[in-house]
């Protein structure tokens, strides 16, 4: 049996309740890959888990971070003493570039979850990105957008890359309405708009909280439910999340902020909801957050930017909205759907079917194992 190794970036360990996208991708994906492969993954050390463990049947080495060099020096140690025959690293291209160094006949992937790393303050220059996508045998992307960036950038990548959507467990998110969660909160009589994520300016949240006095106008019951913190597992605060709660201010009655929520408890919040909003406003590679809001049968409002399109069928599972005049459009679209119930539930029955058809995890292993068989099936 063939041994590969996944490196994980080192920003959070694998399982990551608290945040990292890329590490849970990993947490949920690599145990499907086997008996298939051998998998181990490399990660960083974290409270109460153990250096070396196991998660799913999969072995965890858990590395301590004290720096992101010290921590690939010791990833260079314990693949030298493991020695696998493929290496996967995580969204860091230039790691690739150090892997290559030290192992220049290994075989190396390297799996792109966004494009924020092969782009300034990540990348510096384009001389360096080339140098990356050379260096990889494979690169797996998660949507054909980012695909068609990469393309963009290293035309010479076209032949090395495949598409490995990421998914959900729909299970976790088959949650009935909770009228005793909204009870408790005191949300009986409200229409609710969900957004769930980080708050960041390329999410967009400033263009949902815009689209309010209209909203608010044509749904007078509504409630904007905005849970999210600017950082993945602390509710710390930026200029930017204070400047969304300055907007909101007139409207607080029609605005509820809460702080990041552990990925566990996601799915209940998802279920106190009628619609899902995702307003991002560029570079969003794949969103996953709205294959969840379907998998939890809520229509979901989202951008027509980068990967968005290839989850959110518009006008089936939800609505496509331009992101130039998103304003507008989201109040158009969200007071839409909570005005017609029957809407809300044929378009989330939709979703949760595209889900189950397309986004589980079981689909992401039997892709990245396709990936994997015409690799080394070429003769590695």
């Amino acid at each position: 049996m063939h041994k590969v190794a996944f490196v994980t970036p080192g920003a959070y360990p694998v399982p990551s309740p608290n945040g990292g996208s890329v590490e849970r991708v990993v947490e949920k994906l690599v145990p499907l890959l086997q008996p298939a492969i051998e998998a181990r993954i490399f990660g960083r050390g974290g409270a109460r888990l153990r250096p070396l463990g196991r998660l799913n049947g999969v072995v965890c080495e858990r590395l301590p971070m004290a720096s992101r060099g010290a921590y690939m020096n010791r990833v260079v140690r314990r693949l030298r003493a493991w020695r696998p025959d493929l290496i996967e690293v995580e969204n860091r291209p230039k790691t690739i570039l150090r892997l290559r160094r030290e192992f220049p006949r290994a075989n190396l992937w390297l799996h792109l979850h966004s494009n924020t790393f092969l782009l300034r303050p990540y990348l510096n220059d384009k001389r360096t990105l080339l140098a990356s996508v050379r260096a990889a045998d494979r690169i797996i992307v998660n949507s054909r957008f980012l695909r068609e960036f990469v393309v963009r950038q290293a035309p010479e990548a076209a032949g090395k890359i495949g598409i490995v959507h990421p998914g959900v467990e729909p299970e976790r998110f088959l949650l009935p309405h909770r009228e005793v969660g909204r009870a408790q909160r005191g949300w009986c009589d409200r229409r609710i708009v969900l957004y769930m994520g980080r708050l960041i300016p390329l999410k967009g949240v400033h263009h949902l909280l815009k689209a309010l006095p209209e909203l608010v106008r044509r749904v007078p019951n509504v409630l904007v439910v905005i849970v999210g913190s600017p950082f993945y597992g602390s509710g710390r605060m930026t200029e930017y999340s204070r400047k969304l709660r300055r907007m909101a201010k007139p409207y607080a009655a029609h605005v509820h902020f809460q702080s990041y929520v552990p990925y566990d408890e996601v799915p209940e919040w998802y279920a106190l909801a009628d619609v899902a909003v995702v307003p991002s406003v560029r570079r969003e590679a794949f969103g996953l957050v709205n294959v969840e809001a379907m998998a939890a049968g809520l229509p979901v409002v989202a951008t027509r930017i980068g990967g968005m399109p290839e989850i959110v069928q518009d006008g089936n599972t939800g609505f496509l909205i331009d992101a130039a005049n998103a304003p507008a459009e989201l109040a158009d679209r969200l007071s839409l759907l909570l005005a017609n119930e029957a809407l809300r539930a044929e378009m989330g029955r939709r979703g949760q079917a595209r889900v189950c058809e397309q986004f589980m995890w079981q689909h992401s292993a039997a892709g990245w194992l396709r990936e994997w068989n015409g690799f080394w099936g070429g003769g590695r």
